[in-house]
C-alpha cells in the first residue's frame, strides 16, 4: 500500500509541484532516498531553466568526467542505498567494482589519507569546512578517477550520489580540468540533498550528520548494517525530508536576497 502526497516547494527560481507515492507501512531510510533525489533533480531543472533564460548554458556533457576526481561526500542513507545497489549487481560487475575499490583504497592508504577519511566518516560531531578543505585538496591532488568510473562514464549513474547530480557548471568545460586553480561557475543549488538526508537521519537516530567519503561508503555501510535495518512509517520519513528541505530553501531565499 502506498499513500500519495502532493508536494509544493517554493524555490528561489520557481515553484516545484509534484506527486509522491510513499509506502504506508514501516520502511528503512533507503526507501526515501530516491524520493529525495527526485525532488532535488526537479529543483535543479528549475535552476537550469532559469539559467538558460538568462542566456547561460550548462557545460556538462556525457563523457565529461573531470569532476570525478573530487572527493564526494555521502550521507548515511545514501551509503546504505549504495550498498544495496551494489549487492544486487551481477556477480561479474560487482567483483570488478569491488576490485577497483580495493585498488583505490590501497592508493589512498599510500597517500596517507585513508585514516583521515575514516575519521571523517565516524566523526561524533559536524566537521568544519576549514578542517575538511585540506583533506579535499590532498585527495584531489591525487587526480584519482572515482572507483565507480568506467571509460570516463559513471557505472552507477542511476544510483550516483546527490553531490554528483548537483554539480553543474556554466563556465567553459575546459576550466574543470583543474578545479583547484580555475574559477568555475557552478549552477546554484537551493537544497543539498545529501545534507538534507544526513540531517534527517541524524534527527531520526539522535546521531551526528555523517559525511562519508565515497571510496569507503560500502565499508562504512557494512560496519553500520544494524542501523540500516531500522524502520519508520513512510509518512514520517517524508515529513523529515521535507522539513529539512524547507529549511534549506529558506536559507537559499535569504542568501540570494542578500546578493541582489
Amino acid at each position: 500500500m502506498v499513500e500519495r502526497f502532493e508536494v509544493a516547494l517554493n524555490t528561489p527560481v520557481g515553484r516545484l509541484t509534484t506527486a509522491i507515492d510513499v509506502p504506508t507501512g514501516l520502511i528503512p531510510i533507503t526507501a526515501i532516498v530516491p524520493v529525495a533525489r527526485r525532488l532535488g533533480e526537479e529543483a535543479a531543472q528549475l535552476e537550469i531553466q532559469h539559467a538558460t533564460e538568462a542566456g547561460q548554458a550548462i557545460s556538462c556533457r556525457i563523457g565529461c568526467a573531470a569532476c570525478c576526481r573530487m572527493l564526494v561526500p555521502l550521507s548515511a542513507p545514501e551509503a546504505f542505498a549504495l550498498r544495496d545497489y551494489v549487492e544486487q549487481l551481477p556477480t561479474d560487475r560487482r567483483d570488478l567494482l569491488l576490485n577497483r575499490l580495493g585498488d583505490t583504497k590501497d592508493r589512498i592508504k599510500r597517500a596517507g589519507l585513508w585514516d583521515r577519511l575514516n575519521d571523517v566518516s565516524e566523526a561524533s560531531k559536524p566537521i568544519a569546512d576549514e578542517e575538511l578543505d585540506p583533506i579535499n585538496r590532498s585527495y584531489y591532488a591525487l587526480r584519482m578517477p572515482c572507483p565507480y568510473l568506467e571509460n570516463e562514464l559513471c557505472s552507477i549513474y542511476e544510483a550516483r550520489p546527490a553531490a554528483c547530480r548537483e554539480l553543474l557548471v556554466t563556465s567553459p568545460a575546459e576550466l574543470c580540468q583543474d578545479l583547484a586553480q580555475n574559477p568555475v561557475t557552478p549552477l546554484p543549488v537551493s537544497m543539498r540533498i545529501s545534507s538534507i538526508l544526513g540531517l534527517a537521519w541524524g534527527t531520526l537516530t539522535d546521531s551526528p550528520p555523517r559525511l562519508i567519503p565515497l571510496p569507503m561508503a560500502l565499508e562504512w555501510a557494512e560496519r553500520h548494517e544494524e542501523e540500516s535495518r531500522r524502520t519508520w512509517p513512510g509518512s514520517a520519513l517524508l515529513d523529515q525530508v521535507l522539513d529539512h528541505m524547507w529549511r534549506f530553501l529558506s536559507q537559499a531565499f535569504q542568501t540570494r536576497s542578500s546578493e541582489l
